[in-house]
């Protein structure tokens, strides 16, 4: 067992065994080599079961970072371009001074369309063409590309139907075809699970203690369920095997593998790794209030990481505690999921300042 692996695992077996967590996942990859793969914990406490490393778990928003390689993958296969209008092949989204909007825009969380409107529930999230129609006649709050906040479901959606006009194909599809299949990962990443599959899968618990308000109270522009994630949400077999490319169920090794294979030249050349990964919006966050500093598709900077050190990582964390990020200028590729649903990232923080100190030593 290599050093950083007996690390990683000490660590997350202390948590699982002090009761902080049930179930975690970490997986890491350096310039090209798997070197943590561990895994401590239960897939589903009720029964006891097991997590290993091929037990994909619901990771909310960490699918972000999936559905953002896809658009990368369709503008490198000449499908999309970054500032073609999205009108070009969904007229309909023009309603309401939405016809300026491009993939750039969607990819930076600019598009000015943050929050479901409000006629689309969790219980309507399975209807593609329902949620597309009603994104397609939805008011903007914002011109697109002046103002960047959270689309915390409606990216998907986006970037989907973008896909999806372009190639004829769902996301789960070319999810499969474009990523899982050609690197050897199938059972590891999913949008919409198959039926079959859910017994495998983990199950989801909500840490009990009081949540922080979300944006919602008051005069907040996401609803509860966009802002705060359920277990009973990401439990539900409907939502599972649903097509939702803002959210995906997903292993560790799998989303940090997608990661290592962006970094290696083997799903985008260094050229789209260095377009999609540079800074291309800064402000502030509408939804949250707080500082924004986007690529194209993903936010940039390791979490809890200085400013200095994050000058190139990038890549989305999950509601619950989850996160995915690669790292260019380390040729770093990390992940983690875990079972527990918790109101902080205080899980990924511990195992990604080891990681650091471990990288730091061994420069």
């Amino acid at each position: 067992m290599s050093e950083i692996q007996e690390q990683v695992q000490g660590h997350i077996d202390t948590l699982v065994g002090t009761g902080a967590e049930t179930g975690v996942q970490v997986a890491v990859y350096q310039d090209g080599a798997l070197i943590v793969d561990a895994v401590a914990g239960t897939a589903d406490a009720a029964t006891g079961r097991p997590v290993t490393s091929g037990t994909p778990i619901f990771s909310f928003s960490t699918g972000k970072n999936v559905a953002a390689t896809l658009a990368h993958l369709l503008v490198a296969r000449g499908l999309l371009e970054y500032d073609s209008p999205v009108t070009d092949l969904w007229p309909e989204f023009g309603a309401h001074g939405k016809a300026t909007a491009t993939l750039r825009h969607v990819l930076t969380h600019t598009a000015g369309l943050p929050a479901m409107p409000r006629e689309i529930t969790p219980h309507e999230l399975p209807d593609w063409s329902r949620v597309c129609e009603s994104l397609a006649a939805a008011e903007p709050l914002w011109q697109p590309g002046t103002a960047m906040g959270y689309h915390s479901y409606t990216f998907g959606y986006l970037v989907g139907e973008l896909a999806r006009r372009a190639t004829g194909r769902p996301m789960r599809e070319l999810l499969h075809d474009w990523i899982t299949a050609p690197l050897g990962i199938g059972g590891q990443l999913y949008f919409a699970a198959p039926r079959e599959t859910l017994p495998e899968l983990a199950r989801l618990e909500q840490q009990a203690q009081e949540w922080p308000a979300g944006p919602d109270d008051g005069d907040g522009i996401l609803a509860r369920w966009e802002s705060q994630p359920s277990a009973d949400f990401g439990n539900n077999g409907g939502i599972l095997r649903a097509d939702i490319p803002s959210v995906a169920t997903a292993t560790a090794h799998g989303l940090a593998a997608m990661y290592n294979a962006v970094l290696q030249g083997t799903l985008v050349d260094s050229a789209r790794l260095a377009e999609l990964s540079a800074p291309a919006f800064e402000g502030t966050d509408q939804v949250y209030g707080t500082p924004a500093r986007m690529a194209l598709g993903f936010p940039i900077g390791r979490i809890g990481a200085p400013a200095e050190e994050n000058s190139v990582a990038f890549g989305w964390p999950g509601g619950g505690g989850s996160y995915a990020y690669a790292d260019p200028a380390r040729g770093v590729a990390f992940a983690l999921t875990k079972t527990r649903l918790v109101p902080n990232f205080d899980t990924a923080l511990s195992v990604t300042a080891i990681l650091a100190d471990y990288l730091a030593g061994t420069r």
